[in-house]
């Protein structure tokens, strides 16, 4: 009697593997995910346009009109 039932539990075996494959499967799908934001941080020090274009017109006096100078000096 105990030879009898090997072929079934061998079937069972199988189909519980067979069954709990595609299972494993769905669950090895990757993600895709974005790239990360970079953020940029300013320096303290830094400048408004406003700021540099008073810094250039008082820097720029009496120099050639070239450069960082072009359109300050006068």
């Amino acid at each position: 009697m105990h030879i009898t039932r090997w072929p079934v539990v061998q079937a069972a075996a199988i189909a519980l593997v067979l069954a709990c494959g595609p299972v494993h499967a769905e669950g090895t799908k990757k993600v895709v995910r974005s790239a990360p934001r970079v953020k940029v941080h300013e320096a303290p020090s830094h400048e408004t346009p406003a700021q540099r274009d008073r810094r250039l017109l008082r820097e720029c006096k009496g120099r050639p009109n070239a450069g960082a100078c072009l359109g300050y000096a006068s």
